[in-house]
């Protein structure tokens, strides 16, 4: 017996899209700015690696943001995020880590524009996590 993934209906039922794109477009940001960033600075010989991945993580974003607007039109097509759930993970483990730092460093503070909304999604990206990977 096949399990059902749940992160469909988390994303089409319970409006949780709203909160992933959110997530997708903060991580493309985060991305896009990689070379800024507070920690490869501490570490300049690895920071070309780090941005060849970056893009790598980039197109990846920026395809599933895609795939979730389509599927908000069909719910079907919702299915073929499936694999993509670790990625989502990571943009929402980042925007939930770069929503905790606004405050301690001008460049997060840059990156989040909307910090009441922000302040607002650093409630709700926990649960998201777990739905987002819920099966049943």
């Amino acid at each position: 017996m096949s399990q059902v993934w749940l992160g469909g209906i988390y994303l089409k039922e319970e409006g949780g899209y709203k909160l992933v794109l959110r997530a997708l477009h903060h991580y493309k940001k985060r991305l896009r700015n990689i070379r800024k960033s507070p920690e490869i600075k501490d570490a300049p010989m690895f920071a070309q690696v780090i941005e060849q991945e970056a893009m790598k993580s980039y197109k990846q974003a920026d395809s599933i943001i895609t795939k979730i607007s389509d599927g908000l039109q069909n719910p079907e097509s919702l299915k073929t995020i499936e694999p993509d759930v670790a990625v989502i993970e990571k943009a929402l483990t980042c925007y939930q880590s770069d929503i905790t730092k606004i405050n301690s460093d001008a460049f997060y503070s840059e990156l989040i524009t909307d910090k009441s909304s922000a302040e607002q999604d650093l409630d709700k990206i926990k649960s998201a996590l777990e739905k987002i990977t819920s099966y049943c």
